[in-house]
């Protein structure tokens, strides 16, 4: 059996579609205006703006002072990659607390930290967003004193800073 479908009965379903979607956006506008929280329509999805808190603070570490903090070591650098990419190399000192492995690795590590120690978390790449994860999860327990390092690995390798190596 087959059907066929007149011009007139496809005009009349994109007709009905397009309201179906005016007024799902106009509900969604319009519910979005009335709540408390309301969402922003544009928001800033820059690396500083990801980094950037309701209150205007930022919670990213220029590089120059991430390296003072390594070479007075005033700081607990963690990295938030996977246990393959730590092995294969990291900021010499660092831990390893890989953000999708953290329910599993926190406590063992949470034991030797004061929520007032100075925490700088590091990923790989201007994109990644494991080490930003990682700092927010750590800021929520109250460690209040956690940076991010943008794009860590890859500035501390081209300054030529102290690195390790797990075999």
């Amino acid at each position: 059996m087959q059907f066929l479908y007149s011009a007139y009965q496809i005009k009349q379903a994109l007709w009905q579609i397009c309201l179906i979607l005016i007024f799902a956006v106009i509900f969604g506008l319009v519910s979005n205006t009335v709540r408390k929280q309301h969402l922003p329509l544009i928001g800033d999805w820059s690396t500083q703006g990801r980094l950037t808190t309701d209150s205007g603070d930022t919670f990213a570490i220029p590089f120059s002072e991430a390296v003072t903090a390594f070479d007075q070591k005033t700081a607990l650098f963690l990295d938030a990659r996977g246990d393959d990419l730590f092995k294969q190399g990291h900021i010499k000192g660092a831990k390893n607390l890989a953000w999708h492995d953290v329910d599993d690795y926190f406590m063992a590590l949470a034991k030797d930290l004061k929520p007032t120690d100075r925490i700088i978390t590091y990923c790989d790449g201007e994109a990644c967003n494991l080490s930003h994860d990682l700092a927010l999860f750590l800021i929520d327990l109250g460690f209040l004193n956690t940076k991010v390092l943008v794009n860590g690995w890859t500035l501390w390798i081209d300054n030529n800073l102290p690195v390790e190596k797990e075999e």
